[in-house]
């Protein structure tokens, strides 16, 4: 593997000094390096105000000054500009990334492989990444039946450094109904995951719970997970990791779009699935002053323990995708948080609820990754 790579930015770049703009670029490109932060060059043409930069690469630029922000423009041409949003660089990567991710490849008879991701920053793996990859793999190995439920339980943590293992075992297959059991692995087991799926039905009976009133998604604040090609908002901006943000009710609603996914139901699927252990624990945070998700892995142990998925539709991941968090209970160094997934027109198409732990770390512990402890 080489040391560094340089590849075109394929969004905008920018960087600003006090809100001031003093590069603007849609031909900057980023030198990927490996074990270490990327780092972000613009054309030197396009560098109105060079102070602090050093010239790294060919007829570019690079910004030392700690003083700048580098930024890129999340947009594409043609789109709605209510429709741009702004990361800070250096980004996770792009939604691209993310799908390729999430589609977990056959390895052998009922197994699945996940890839690593060896420029991982914080190498644990997300417990909702872990659900929404056995859901792809359920779907790969039931062919044309959906997932209709899944419940994940976390045993310990995986490293994003490494391949992850799925092994399938088939439980029961009717007419209609699968029932598979994905066994999620590095070296040991990390989790379960039971998922159900079936081939549809005529409806006996429907009802849905109506979706609360909420902000729609150009009224809500942008919010920045640092993964280009796809959009975050919250109303009233409630989503902080900051220990010192307002207190307010135990409840969060977020919208969530991405730019473009194949025509695959179980990718957006997934994609439902994935940002499921984003915002729950913070939902139960909320309503209690001086702590915040800023504290997790330093002084505070967070960690989803297990979460609970049901899916009522088909889903179209890049359309805007609303989830409204309530944390029902927090205490006994554990929160309960149950959610639901509504579309633009308030169509219900999932609910979970997710079983978190937030507990001191114990004297002797220090910070250490607290899922190890699972």
């Amino acid at each position: 593997m080489p040391d560094r790579t340089v590849v075109p930015c394929a969004y905008p770049a920018r960087a600003t000094r006090d809100g001031r703009i003093v590069a603007e670029s849609t031909r900057a490109v980023i030198e990927e390096r490996f074990d270490a932060l990327p780092l972000l060059h613009f054309p030197a043409d396009d560098v109105t105000d060079p102070a602090g930069t050093v010239p790294d690469e060919p007829g570019h630029l690079r910004f030392e000054d700690a003083d700048v922000r580098l930024e890129i423009v999340d947009t594409v041409p043609g789109e709605d500009p209510r429709d741009a949003s702004v990361k800070r660089f250096p980004v996770w990567g792009d939604a691209a990334h993310l799908i390729a991710m999430l589609d977990v490849q056959p390895s052998g008879p009922d197994r699945f492989v996940g890839a690593a991701r060896a420029d991982a920053r914080r190498p644990v793996v997300e417990a909702s990444q872990m659900l929404a990859q056995a859901m792809v793999a359920a779907c790969r190995h039931a062919p044309g039946r959906r997932v209709t439920s899944a419940q994940l339980a976390i045993y310990r943590a995986a490293d994003a450094r490494q391949e992850l293992d799925f092994e399938l075992q088939d439980l029961s297959t009717g007419r209609t109904f699968s029932t598979v059991l994905v066994t999620v692995s590095q070296g040991r087991p990390c989790a379960s995951v039971l998922v159900q799926l079936h081939s549809g039905s005529d409806d006996v009976v429907r009802h849905a719970v109506d979706a609360p009133p909420c902000k729609g998604p150009y009224e809500s604040e942008p919010c920045d997970m640092g993964v280009t090609g796809r959009d975050i908002r919250v109303a009233d901006g409630a989503y902080s990791n900051d220990s010192s943000a307002p207190v307010g009710p135990p409840v969060i609603d977020a919208w969530f779009r991405f730019r473009a996914v194949p025509d695959d139901q179980a990718l957006h699927a997934a994609l439902l699935a994935q940002p499921a252990g984003h915002m729950p624990i913070a939902a139960a945070l909320r309503p209690h002053a001086g702590i915040g998700q800023d504290q997790a892995h330093r002084t505070v142990s967070m960690g989803i323990n297990a979460i609970s998925l049901s899916m009522h539709a088909d889903v179209r991941a890049d359309r805007w995708m609303r989830y409204h968090h309530l944390s029902t209970f927090a205490g006994d160094g554990m929160t309960h948080a149950e959610c639901r997934v509504y579309d633009e027109d308030d169509h219900l198409l999932a609910s979970f609820t997710v079983e978190a732990m937030v507990r001191p770390f114990a004297p002797s512990m220090g910070p250490v990754d607290d899922r190890t402890a699972l």
